[in-house]
């Protein structure tokens, strides 16, 4: 193909798809104005509940404390608006993701399994599983800000309590557009902080065990550190969301001879599909 024609496609696939923005856009705003009257058409005198869940990938570290990163699984569950029996109501139900005051929220994180074979400096130490958690928590949300506390449980994996902490600064361009930064601190109870960085005495005794020492952490704030997060709403239903986060471990995790191996400097990556919906009792 010559390049003029090359130019010529090029300039055509450039209008298409400003075009498709636009018509995004518009779109968005009658959808986003539509939510609402999908929840009123339910009995207003009974429970209803609008909810959003999301899966896609994220690029972490290994395992906690380590200098290697990979991609792996991840996925959100975020509570938007429910109405209790007596007419009592959390959240709005006039856009997805923007509560009004104290409301309910959903959680959910998957930690990817830590192989001692697939690292040379956690020679000696056990595999620990893949776990996932689910946990519920509550926030206040204003137009331009937030704050918020989880509380999660390990139901595979790990089986132990952690939480997480956070605020943020909200910006909100138009109506397809969410815009989040803000600090969150993580939480975790005795058995999670010995699962991800306790060291014991049998593992330091293995043939060629690279820990001469045991560590048994106490429960206690293992990681503080900061979050950019966007969400873009290509209807009342879809949208796409993407945050990158840096964390530091602290305190007792920090201490840890796992982490001393790696870093302590904790980067990540997350994007997802979202998917909002509503039910009637």
């Amino acid at each position: 193909m010559s390049r003029p024609a090359c130019r010529r496609l090029c300039l055509i696939a450039a209008a298409a798809l400003a075009t498709s923005a636009v018509q995004s856009m518009a779109q968005t705003k009658l959808d986003l104005a539509t939510q609402e009257q999908d929840l009123q058409a339910f009995d207003p005198s009974k429970p209803a509940v609008r909810f959003t869940v999301g899966a896609g990938a994220s690029y972490t570290p290994d395992y906690f404390g380590s200098d290697e990163y990979d991609f792996g699984p991840s996925g959100v569950l975020r509570f938007d608006y429910v109405r209790l029996p007596g007419g009592f109501e959390f959240g709005s139900s006039g856009a997805v993701g923007f509560l009004q005051g104290f409301g309910p929220r959903g959680t959910a994180r998957y930690i990817s399994e830590r192989r001692a074979s697939d690292h040379s400096e956690l020679r000696g130490l056990d595999d620990v599983d893949a776990s996932f958690e689910l946990g519920l928590g509550l926030g206040y949300d204003a137009e331009y800000w937030r704050a918020y506390g989880d509380l999660s449980y390990g139901v595979i994996g790990h089986h132990s309590w952690v939480g997480e902490f956070g605020a943020d600064a909200i910006l909100r361009p138009n109506d397809a557009w969410v815009v989040n930064f803000g600090p969150r601190a993580y939480w975790g109870s005795s058995r999670f902080m010995d699962t991800y960085f306790g060291v014991s005495e049998a593992e330091t005794n293995r043939n060629r065990s690279a820990f001469d020492d045991a560590y048994s952490p106490s429960s206690g704030f293992y990681s503080a550190g900061v979050e950019l997060g966007a969400r873009y709403s290509f209807s009342s239903h879809w949208g796409v969301e993407g945050k990158a986060t840096y964390e530091r471990l602290v305190n007792d995790a920090a201490d840890s001879p796992i982490v001393e191996g790696g870093t302590a400097n904790q980067y990540g990556l997350q994007v997802l599909i979202t998917r909002s919906l509503g039910l009637g009792f």
